[in-house]
């Protein structure tokens, strides 16, 4: 994800030169620095140096350990620090980094890898507008980015969207199945299972994204879709996808809390 971040930042016109990145790994150190241009070094110290915006993009049982090797640096310079790191809550956060240190909570979904991506964003009444409004620059630099008004709900965002994608793989993954059992070659079943699901996410993006009367614009009367919808309902597929989403919900408020 730090390394979508910074492709879609230079896309939207940030300069190599600008970007620096703290990077343990020797091999994505020389990648970094061959392939998009940016300064890479094995010492975060010497990253953030002189930064006003610093991005947390590590695992989230690494965050402490690197928050808490930068708090002297961070609460002497105070730039915002936006952090991508799942499920790590604000207060941790904010007490790793120290007192007065500006932090933004920022869940994006895979999809960003392509600068398709969405970004929920969190930031608590202390972060100033136009701190705010740089972290939804960062955001919006892999995609669209939206403000959650309570830090809990960003457990329902990533059962949403950051989990959302494997839901609609599944489902292109079982229509593709089921169509080869139906009797289509599968290479052929895959492929309309994959186009018609690009194809479908480029028409709720449009437009007012109006998914019911999307819906309903495919659904014609007597016809195969409603047909197939109607065993949908029977099936109770509006219960299921509750239920996953709130496993996953759930288990996001679990992870937050170890």
């Amino acid at each position: 994800m730090g390394r979508a971040l910074i492709s879609g930042l230079l896309r939207s016109g940030t300069r190599p030169e600008r970007v620096s990145v703290g990077e343990a790994d020797a091999a994505a150190r020389l990648a970094l620095a061959r392939e998009l241009g940016v300064t890479a070094t094995a010492d975060n110290a010497s990253a953030v140096a002189g930064a006003t915006l610093v991005v947390l993009a590590v695992k989230p049982y690494q965050a402490q350990a690197v928050l808490s090797a930068l708090a002297p640096q961070l609460r002497a310079a105070k730039p915002l620090v936006v952090s991508v790191a799942a499920g790590v809550r604000l207060a941790s956060l904010e007490a790793w980094c120290g007192a007065g240190v500006p932090v933004v909570r920022a869940m994006p979904n895979r999809p960003a890898l392509l600068g398709a991506g969405v970004t929920a964003l969190y930031a608590p009444a202390g972060v100033a507008g136009e701190q705010r409004a740089a972290a939804e620059r960062l955001a919006r630099a892999v995609g669209e980015a939206v403000w959650v008004s309570e830090e809990q709900q960003l457990d329902v965002v990533t059962a949403l969207s950051g989990s959302g994608p494997a839901y609609f793989f599944l489902l292109a993954q079982l229509m593709a199945e089921a169509a080869g059992e139906l009797g289509l070659a599968p290479a052929t079943a895959r492929r309309l299972a994959a186009a018609t699901l690009h194809g479908a996410g480029l028409m709720a993006a449009a437009g007012d994204a109006d998914l019911v009367r999307l819906r309903e614009a495919v659904t014609s009367k007597g016809g195969t879709t409603e047909a197939a919808l109607a065993v949908f309902a029977a099936e109770g597929l509006a219960g299921t996808v509750g239920r996953a989403l709130s496993a996953a919900a759930r288990r996001s408020r679990e992870l937050g809390a170890q």
